[in-house]
């Protein structure tokens, strides 16, 4: 999560503090979620079922459940769908190339086929 850069439109240094993030349940964790939080990152996670379980066992102390936009997630199935597409080159699913920059290569190469 320390690795998030979003590149600026103009000159300047990425911007370490995205707008909103977005991510699937493999990030529902609530170390993930404090983070962002005190970081003042907004997000929309959604809560795995044995959370939603351990925080109903607990009762009273076990918190209130977290905030989840499905209009905001449903916009996670766009990148979904580009990563599915650029699968279908096997060079890029299987990771062929040594080293980074040959792959981000590949990468803007298939994209670019993917936009035409």
């Amino acid at each position: 999560m320390a690795d998030i850069r979003v590149p600026r439109v103009g000159p300047g240094r990425p911007r370490t503090r995205p707008d909103h993030v977005i991510a699937d349940k493999g990030y529902s964790s609530r170390k993930i979620r404090a983070y962002l939080r005190r970081r003042g990152i907004r997000h929309t996670i959604p809560e795995r079922a044995d959370q939603v379980l351990n925080r109903l066992n607990r009762g009273s102390r076990g918190g209130r459940p977290t905030g989840f936009d499905r209009q905001a997630y449903k916009l996670r199935n766009v990148v979904e769908r580009c990563f599915n597409r650029l699968k279908q080159w096997r060079g890029l699913a299987t990771r062929y190339d040594k080293t980074r920059e040959s792959y981000q290569a590949t990468v803007t190469i298939a994209s670019i086929l993917l936009w035409i």
